[in-house]
């Protein structure tokens, strides 16, 4: 199993929480970012909005690329997943800019091809917002562009919806035969345009027997594509406490709604603009990417043997969410790594 974090761009993740003791401000990514590679974590997810998803639109976001960026050369060992959104980015200058950012890493970098969801963020900052199928095809020929540019010494392309004509990108990403590209999606336009395309299934959370069912799904719908097989990750907010009296308290705490937070603001925007496997109630939106499903509350131990249980039911890595991200990311390498 690989230990995967979110980068707190937003501030924290409990919609429900104004002040998680974790600020949206470079020097305090930097310093988890470096302290998350000593003490065990494998890999960073660098979310990409524009707009604060967990706080309210007023509040501040780190922006992505040049924050991943800044990671690339400030630290050794971490892999950097940075997320992308076809629809704001021009394949063959992201290929080019991811590239780069591949280069300042030594090979360290990895995509998550998200194909958006937030139609309110598209219209204020003057962008075009697809169908929800048609978000997947243009994904599709998106990542068909970037990926040409990166093993191609050039290329021309015309489709629905872009055009390039004797594109070079050099230099080339340092990884190969290219930086491992994830996408996340339930409906079937988006598993189609995982299996055929990608190299990685991220998912949001859920129970282990579910994840076995699922991931054997999509290991099937892979097959079927003559590709290798695809891995597999899962998002969890994990909430370690010294006995499980504390973990629920603790639980209920941050699930505690109250319809009026900024951060729920988007929840009608999420829910008409996805299509979910399973229906997510607004106490589920309290914590972000579903991921008190996946279950990763208790002691110790209890989230040790959960673990294993998401690795036994297939996934590769686990993206973990954590509140306060600094402090109880410290406590899980201490007391829940070991025990795994």
């Amino acid at each position: 199993m690989r230990y995967g974090f979110w980068l707190p761009v937003f501030g924290g993740w409990l919609r429900n929480v104004h002040d998680e003791g974790m600020e949206a401000t470079w020097p305090y990514v930097k310093r988890l970012a470096q302290r998350a590679e000593q003490i065990g974590f494998d890999l960073t997810l660098v979310a990409e909005l524009n707009l604060n998803d967990i706080k309210g639109e007023e509040a501040p976001s780190l922006e992505a690329w040049s924050t991943a960026s800044a990671l690339a050369a400030t630290t050794e060992n971490l892999e950097i997943m940075v997320a992308v959104r076809p629809v704001f980015h021009q394949p063959a200058l992201l290929a080019k800019k991811a590239a780069n950012v591949d280069g300042i890493s030594s090979g360290r970098l990895s995509l998550n091809v998200v194909s958006a969801w937030w139609k309110t963020e598209a219209e204020k900052f003057g962008i075009g917002f697809d169908a929800h199928d048609d978000r997947y095809e243009r994904s599709e020929e998106w990542l068909s562009i970037v990926d040409r540019g990166w093993r191609e010494p050039s290329f021309s392309h015309e489709g629905r919806f872009y055009r390039t004509e004797n594109t070079v990108i050099e230099p080339k990403p340092v990884r190969t035969p290219r930086p491992t590209v994830w996408a996340g999606g339930e409906s079937e336009a988006g598993k189609d345009f995982i299996a055929r395309t990608c190299d990685g299934w991220l998912t949001h959370g859920d129970p282990p027997e579910v994840l076995a069912q699922k991931f054997e799904a999509m290991a099937e719908r892979r097959a079927a594509t003559g590709r290798d097989p695809l891995r597999f990750g899962v998002a969890g907010f994990a909430v370690v406490q010294d006995t499980e009296k504390e973990a629920k308290a603790e639980v209920a705490r941050i699930t505690d709604v109250r319809r009026s937070a900024r951060g729920y603001a988007n929840y009608q925007d999420w829910i008409e603009n996805t299509q979910l496997e399973r229906r997510m109630s607004i106490e589920d939106y309290s914590v972000s990417n579903r991921g008190l499903r996946t279950g990763l509350v208790g002691t110790p131990e209890q989230v040790a043997e959960r673990i294993r249980e998401i690795e036994k039911a297939g996934a590769d890595l686990v993206l973990l969410q954590f509140s306060p991200q600094l402090e109880e990311m410290e406590r899980f390498a201490q007391q829940v790594m070991p025990l795994v």
